[in-house]
């Protein structure tokens, strides 16, 4: 099936309040043309449903800007009101743990075979499956989306258990626009520079390859909590 504008069916009902009708429109109706649907999921008592989308429109906006949207909205049936939440990230996997996280059934939101590019190889999608599943042992430090060839991504995390071993991370996501393909590989590092550095030695043509992370370093145990505060990252991308 290929990718359309969402249907929030939101027919007969209203925000909740003022605050809510104008957060929706702010971050969601305002720029509904220029969202794609990569996944969705809605529960047969129509009070949840769930959107991974894609927003065309922060192509034209700030350089490297996420342009993955997750979205959940929730439905009063009887008072015939909504609520929402969503926040814009860069990883379709991420969008979808963060949906996972409330309360999404994570079969329900993978995305169709025939929607976006294939993983290229099982590294990627074990890691993808991987975000999914423990995303949120992860706090978001800042992403790069470079969307002209070549197409890549990076993100940088930071663990929210500061014991874990290598508690910097970066993702790189780097599609393959002939074969329609994506590869997504991960970094880890010890401190917030080492990071640092080779995402700014990457964004400059460096070439550094990642430094491998351990498979006994890879996951937490422990539960959510709120997300550390991040370091002053600056969103580098390419020379211009």
């Amino acid at each position: 099936m290929p990718p359309s504008t969402p249907d929030f069916r939101l027919d007969g009902y209203e925000a909740v309040n003022d605050r809510v009708a104008e957060r929706f429109w702010q971050h969601i109706e305002i720029e509904h043309n220029e969202l794609t649907v990569l996944a969705e999921h809605h529960t047969p008592d129509d009070q949840h449903s769930y959107f991974v989308l894609h927003n065309g429109a922060v192509t034209w906006g700030f350089p490297g800007e996420p342009q993955m949207v997750a979205l959940h909205l929730q439905r009063d049936v009887q008072a015939r009101t909504f609520r929402f939440q969503h926040t814009p990230l860069p990883l379709p996997a991420m969008a979808q743990s963060w949906l996972i996280a409330r309360g999404c059934p994570e079969e329900k939101i993978l995305l169709p075979e025939d929607t976006g590019t294939a993983p290229a190889d099982q590294a990627t999608r074990a890691l993808e499956a991987r975000l999914r599943s423990d995303g949120d042992h992860f706090a978001l430090l800042t992403s790069y989306t470079h969307d002209i060839a070549p197409i890549q991504t990076t993100v940088m995390l930071r663990a929210v258990d500061e014991r874990a071993p290598l508690p910097f991370r970066v993702l790189l996501r780097e599609v393959d626009t002939e074969k329609w393909t994506h590869t997504l590989r991960e970094g880890g590092f010890t401190t917030f520079q080492q990071a640092t550095d080779w995402w700014e030695a990457h964004w400059s043509g460096e070439g550094l390859p990642l430094p491998t992370t351990p498979p006994a370093a890879r996951r937490t145990t422990l539960p959510t909590k709120p997300g550390i505060p991040a370091p002053l990252v600056p969103r580098n991308g390419p020379s211009r």
